[in-house]
């Protein structure tokens, strides 16, 4: 569990001090962590900016949850792993950048 200090802080702030501590909230309640499914990764690149995901940003994966269309993924094509978000229409599958300097990413038939 993690200290929660209810005061506004200004960028820079180096540590809250030990009188201001309201509470203790456990992140794993908060994001409804259903652990071993949940782990985090470290993103990189600049492809899903659009999506507010930015290089060096961490993020919380859920292998529970099934992909559906629309939902930002991790994935592994080919053995490399991608952030992105992916569209199903009928029997195409594509991964999609949140940042038009990258194209979309077709899935095709010799793809794993």
């Amino acid at each position: 569990k993690l200290p929660l200090c209810l005061l506004h802080v200004p960028a820079g702030f180096p540590s809250p001090a030990a009188d201001h501590i309201e509470a203790h909230i456990s992140l794993d309640e908060v994001l409804n962590i259903r652990a071993p499914h949940v782990y985090l990764v470290s993103i990189t690149g600049e492809s899903m900016q659009g999506a507010g995901i930015f290089d060096g940003d961490l993020a919380v994966v859920d292998r529970s949850i099934e992909p559906a269309h629309g939902h930002i993924v991790v994935a592994l094509l080919n053995n490399d792993p991608v952030c992105k978000r992916l569209s199903i229409r009928g029997k195409d599958v594509v991964l999609l950048s949140e940042n038009p300097k990258y194209p979309p990413r077709y899935i095709l038939e010799g793809d794993e």
